[in-house]
């Protein structure tokens, strides 16, 4: 739970949750047709410390239930995740009038597609961040492992060393990539969300998704999500591709997130800069690391005798049109405060390394990483 204000009660917070689980059903019920919406109406909801499984949706109580247990101990997507579940139920239930038909009957199916849920987000599921490290580890390949012992070697103290074994693990990535894309292999999509839903954004942040978007394989959207601390709907970005793409994509993200605070504890010291600052000061490392990838790139490029080609995985792009039918595109960079405090950013950015194994989640990954 992305919750981090100790001293609210577990009372408040509960209620909080359920605040949420409401704002969250509203949004999704816009995905419906209007006819649809005027049929299904706003049920109850409540928390419950069940064991046998995250949720269920009661018809003759109108309500849907979710674990406490879960709810307090995983992500909001992960939560979002058995909501829409739950209320596909519903609407397969109340709109349908599919209750006579098995529990995850072809009625059941239908209204999984219609709100853009998860089938199986129910019963002893695992949980969405658990299901894509588990599934990761478990069809491990020959060219995933070694990206891995090439981002442990990243760590080396020898520059020269640790830009090439990261240099070369991005190769493996993109050829990693390429090789599902041309073969065909069969591919399933999930979506997270990197970070935390806020109700603001700042412009590093922005760089940040656009970074991942652009080189880990991943699609990303900026969608609604509730902020638990300030009790409405906010944004965050979510992130789509397989498995691995997202393992890999969610670490790096990570990794860039915490150099970025690391590097601007250092910067700060003796000086009178503000948060403004921050922001130019993480905008720079990540333009700078961002120039680093394109200079690797270029130089392979004029090395080798080859376009490093930019591989459109079309299963991908269908699977994120279906999933966000309503797409807009909003720019939402904003103007420079501080030139001179970005340029040092850059400067510290084109030195900036992704080292560790991707093996853990990046939900841990601040207990993983030590700066080199």
């Amino acid at each position: 739970m992305q919750y981090k204000d100790k001293s609210i009660c577990r009372e408040e917070l509960e209620k909080r949750i359920v605040h949420g689980l409401a704002c969250e059903w509203d949004a999704a019920r816009i995905l419906l047709t209007p006819d649809i919406q005027r049929q299904m109406r706003r049920p109850l909801f409540r928390l419950s410390d069940m064991k046998q499984c995250l949720g269920y949706w009661s018809k003759s109580k109108r309500e849907i239930c979710l674990s406490i247990d879960f709810v307090l101990n995983h992500p909001w997507d992960s939560i979002k995740d058995v909501l829409l579940h739950e209320m596909a139920h519903q609407l397969a239930s109340e709109v349908f009038s599919g209750e006579d038909e098995s529990a995850h009957g072809p009625i059941f199916q239908e209204a999984c597609l219609l709100l853009r849920a998860n089938p199986k987000a129910s019963g002893k599921y695992r949980t969405l961040h658990e299901q894509i490290q588990y599934d990761s580890v478990a069809t491990e390949d020959k060219i995933i492992i070694r990206i891995k012992k090439l981002m442990a070697l990243a760590e080396s103290r020898n520059q020269n060393e640790a830009e090439a074994a990261m240099a070369k693990a991005r190769l493996l990535i993109k050829k990693y990539n390429v090789q599902l894309i041309q073969t065909d292999a069969k591919r399933g999509y999930k979506s997270i969300f990197l970070g935390f839903p806020r109700l603001r954004h700042s412009s590093d942040e922005y760089y940040l998704a656009n970074l991942i978007i652009d080189y880990y394989f991943v699609k990303g959207v900026w969608v609604s999500a509730f902020v638990l601390d300030k009790g409405k709907m906010g944004r965050v970005l979510e992130i789509s591709g397989t498995d691995k793409n997202l393992m890999i994509a969610e670490y790096v993200y990570m990794f860039i997130k915490l150099y970025c605070n690391r590097k601007w504890d250092e910067y700060k010291v003796g000086t009178l800069y503000n948060h403004y600052h921050r922001i130019d000061f993480s905008t720079g490392i990540i333009k700078g690391f961002r120039q680093k990838l394109e200079d690797q790139d270029n130089g392979r490029s004029a090395v080798e005798g080859w376009e490093m080609v930019v591989v459109e995985d079309s299963r991908l792009r269908q699977f994120v049109d279906y999933k966000y039918p309503n797409l807009k595109t909003t720019l939402k960079y904003s103007g420079h405060r501080s030139p001179a405090v970005e340029a040092d950013g850059i400067a510290i950015g084109r030195n900036l390394v992704i080292s560790k194994g991707i093996n853990e989640s990046s939900r841990v990954a601040p207990f993983l990483l030590e700066e080199r």
